[in-house]
């Protein structure tokens, strides 16, 4: 039996929301094209017809792609015409007071009116989606809806399960020495805690060591510190997630991101995974064996 896949065009007025819209449906788990030409669309289908992992799909038309735009429904019908795809076009659409404001927060050129006023850059690319807009599955104003109510707004149309928003926690361990990860939401600092880089039994041991671990979780205020650390994420996470936070990064850190992150995060990740969807990475755990060497 032929294996479904499900596509969304994703099209609509500039400044109405593509992007957070597209970031929606990443969360979701599709394969997010961004501005793919619909006349590539062919070629497009045959390598997805051989990737069995990629059968949700995601393609984004705008403006940079105006020479495109009366293949747009084309590109719907050829998708349609297959009875192996399940199709949705979705349309975003906003006033054109609320587009007028939002080219003006972000102080840039609409694309069809680079040499002239805005409105009338909105108004010329009306026209030309008038079509698409009629023919769309799904039209959503965004005029009233800030980008998490937006987003909110995709999950509970597109959402698989049972609509609730998808969440991911992230652990990891990092030294301190060799910087702090730029994607962590909540960073927490273990070094407090003994060393055990200071005895020469487990220098070159890490925190999934057994004897590290029990050296680091043995030591003094180290499992009070890490029962209110757990409180304080567990109390935390239900807010994230009522939010709209899809992606959650954990980082816990010490010297060198060896033996202490380690051990922590790894208990960490373990108690978490009870209730949620957790990876875990230890980012600077490979550089012990270069000081081994």
């Amino acid at each position: 039996m032929a294996v479904r896949n499900r596509f969304v065009i994703i099209t609509g007025m500039s400044g109405a929301g593509k992007t957070v819209v597209a970031q929606s449906f990443e969360d979701l788990g599709y394969f997010v094209v961004d501005n793919m030409p619909p006349t590539l669309l062919p070629k497009f289908m045959n390598i997805i017809r051989s990737e069995r992992d990629i059968d949700r799909i995601a393609l984004v038309v705008d403006l940079r792609s105006q020479v495109f735009y009366d293949e747009i429904l084309a590109m719907n019908q050829s998708l349609k015409d297959d009875k192996n795809n399940d199709v949705d076009l979705v349309f975003l659409d906003a006033s054109d007071t609320k587009l007028v404001s939002r080219y003006k927060e972000t102080r840039r050129s609409h694309p069809l009116a680079r040499n002239g006023r805005t409105i009338d850059g909105i108004k010329e690319e009306r026209t030309l989606l008038s079509s698409v807009r009629e023919a769309a599955d799904l039209v959503v104003d965004t005029t009233n809806l800030s980008p998490r109510k937006l987003r909110e707004e995709i999950f509970h149309s597109y959402s698989i399960d049972d609509g609730n928003v998808p969440f991911h926690i992230e652990v990891m361990s990092f030294g301190f020495k060799y910087g702090v990860p730029l994607d962590a939401d909540i960073v927490m600092d273990v070094r407090f805690l003994p060393n055990p880089y200071y005895d020469p039994k487990m220098r070159y041991k890490t925190g999934l060591d057994q004897e590290v671990s029990d050296f680091v979780m043995k030591s003094a205020g180290a499992e009070e510190f890490y029962t209110k650390l757990h409180d304080l994420i567990a109390f935390t996470l239900p807010g994230y997630e009522k939010e709209g936070k899809a992606n959650l990064t954990i980082a816990i850190g010490c010297t060198g991101g060896q033996h202490r992150s380690v051990a922590i995060a790894e208990r960490l990740a373990k108690d978490l995974r009870e209730k949620y969807t957790v990876n875990i990475t230890h980012r600077d755990i490979e550089r012990i064996k270069k000081g081994a060497e």
